[in-house]
């Protein structure tokens, strides 16, 4: 039996698949047996002998948090799901494109593989607690590395403790505004930290993201919808129980879109012969930008060979402890 860790689990996509393999989700199991014995006088017979049951058990089982595990096994007996980690870790699957051949999007997989976690607002908050800390060591004279890059201005580190430009009042902080200036250590500047945030939203837009990668070269990337069971806890404190360190993941879901092949930059001619705007070759011409942005990896597109993948489920199996020696 494998024990599960859920980081994830999308109980209405899950329920829906059940009911559209069982024609409904049960949601409780109830077990009925009767007795009766009874005996009766009547006009025609002296008396009269009836035995029946008389014993009524009823069992209820709550099916809550079987649910996945039911709906993993339902597809399995079907045929519809298929496990990719042995394939996903060969290199020659990616690229000969055997799997993108065999599992066109909308497949539904299961993949094992080492990957990681993400999320731009944690990002964020480091690096602005970080700054805190460096601008605290070197109030309290604590950080000799630190090289001061404002000459002339007092002690080392001058002003540069100050918070950098906020956003007017009647908009919305970005993330690396939480992000102070502070004085230079080891290269690192508050300036420097605000362009790695910047860069992170295009790259991975805020959220958290489970990121495989299966063979080298290779992302195979989730981003886990808010609000679904088991993702009740914030940016910091799943980062402070599963850290950033590659480990290893398990997800079930479907193949959501494979990264473009397309090298060359689209065609914008989305206009008829008449001057007006032909609204389906706009929105292909959009598209087409938005791929090529993917492609170069500047916005949260997958990116070739590897592909997005919506997620019914994220765990991890629970390891068995080794065989505990017996004393005699």
């Amino acid at each position: 039996m494998i024990l599960r860790e859920f980081l994830y689990v999308d109980t209405d996509k899950v329920r829906a698949m059940l009911a559209q393999l069982d024609g409904g989700i049960a949601e409780e199991l109830r077990e009925t047996e009767r007795k009766e014995k009874r005996t009766t006088l009547g006009p025609r017979v002296a008396g009269q002998y009836f035995q029946g049951s008389g014993n009524e058990t009823n069992t209820h089982k709550s099916l809550g948090d079987t649910l996945f595990p039911m709906l993993e096994e339902a597809l399995e007996s079907e045929s519809l799901l298929r496990d990719i980690s042995t394939e996903a870790s060969d290199p020659q699957q990616w690229s000969s494109g055997g799997l993108k051949s065999e599992l066109p999007p909308g497949s539904l997989i299961r993949i094992t593989a080492t990957g990681s976690l993400f999320d731009t607002r944690y990002a964020a908050s480091a690096f602005s607690a970080f700054g805190s800390v460096v601008m605290g060591l070197s109030d309290l004279d604590l950080a000799p590395t630190i090289k001061s890059t404002n000459q002339g201005k007092g002690r080392q580190g001058g002003n540069q403790g100050q918070q950098p430009k906020k956003k007017a009042a009647d908009g919305p902080a970005a993330l690396e505004d939480s992000i102070p200036d502070f004085p230079d250590i080891g290269g690192a500047t508050g300036k420097m930290l605000r362009a790695f945030v910047r860069i992170s939203k295009g790259v991975f837009a805020p959220g958290l993201h489970v990121n495989l990668t299966p063979a080298t070269g290779v992302l195979i990337t989730s981003r886990l919808q808010e609000g679904r069971q088991y993702l009740d806890s914030e940016s910091d404190i799943l980062f402070a129980r599963y850290g950033t360190e590659q480990q290893e993941w398990t997800v079930v879901g479907s193949i959501g879109s494979y990264g473009t092949e397309e090298t060359s930059l689209p065609d914008m001619n989305f206009h008829n012969s008449d001057g007006s705007i032909n609204r389906g070759k706009f929105a292909d011409a959009m598209n087409a930008q938005m791929r090529n942005l993917g492609r170069l990896g500047f916005i949260d597109l997958p990116q070739q060979p590897g592909f997005s993948l919506i997620p019914f489920a994220v765990y991890r199996s629970i390891p068995r402890s080794g065989a505990v020696a017996v004393s005699e």
